[in-house]
């Protein structure tokens, strides 16, 4: 199998909000994924103020700290430096990377979302520190992509770039095993986890996937 990239050594990346777990409770769903086997959370609020956004990170923030997990805060840089978050998640229509470090340093690891093969030339790319290849399989949950990757334009993209590459969009338990072997450094879930009767199991099977 893959071996684990020690520059993002986190290959179970859960990507939550309370509703995409909705019935179940959003935090019950996090902490019972990291038992079952998750090495990293972002939490991603699209409909949320900003205060309601900040209590939840707080609140998620406690629960990650506890097991010593990573949070990665989706879009919201100003949040992520409040309650000291690992790393932020921008999308191509966001703060953009270069920005952001130069104004927090080495505060937050920086993902940015790949949408297409140009954007390895952006200049951008010398403050990312790890990519979101997105979606790789249509979803429900991601709308206003550009590129469907598909796994052969995955493996395409690992030729291309050193940098770690999470692949989200439609991964589950049929998908994950195949993205992993075309070369993603980590596999992000949302709804096989958060949809799951028993997020712990799940997050268990998908993990033994990608060891």
């Amino acid at each position: 199998m893959m071996a684990i990239n020690p520059l993002f050594p986190y290959p179970l990346y859960l990507v939550i909000s309370e509703q995409d777990c909705y019935p179940q409770s959003w935090l019950h769903v996090a902490e019972e994924a990291i038992i079952g086997g998750v090495d990293i959370i972002q939490l991603r609020e699209k409909n949320e103020t900003p205060t309601g956004f900040l209590e939840k990170a707080k609140k998620l923030k406690q629960i990650t700290d506890r097991y010593g997990i990573p949070l990665i805060i989706n879009d919201a840089v100003d949040i992520a430096i409040e309650i000291e978050a690992w790393g932020v998640h921008v999308g191509q229509n966001d703060r953009q990377p270069i920005e952001i470090r130069e104004k927090y340093g080495k505060r937050l690891q920086i993902g940015w979302s790949l949408e297409d093969r140009t954007q390895l030339d952006s200049k951008q790319m010398a403050a990312v520190d790890h990519l979101g290849v997105s979606p790789i399989f249509p979803t429900k949950t991601k709308t206003d992509t550009i590129t469907t990757w598909g796994i052969s334009g995955l493996g395409e993209l690992r030729n291309l770039t050193e940098k770690p590459l999470i692949a989200i969009g439609g991964m589950n338990l049929d998908t994950s095993a195949s993205a992993w072997l075309s070369g993603a450094d980590s596999i992000a879930v949302v709804s096989a986890i958060c949809q799951s009767k028993n997020p712990r199991e799940r997050s268990a099977q998908l993990k033994e996937l990608l060891t």
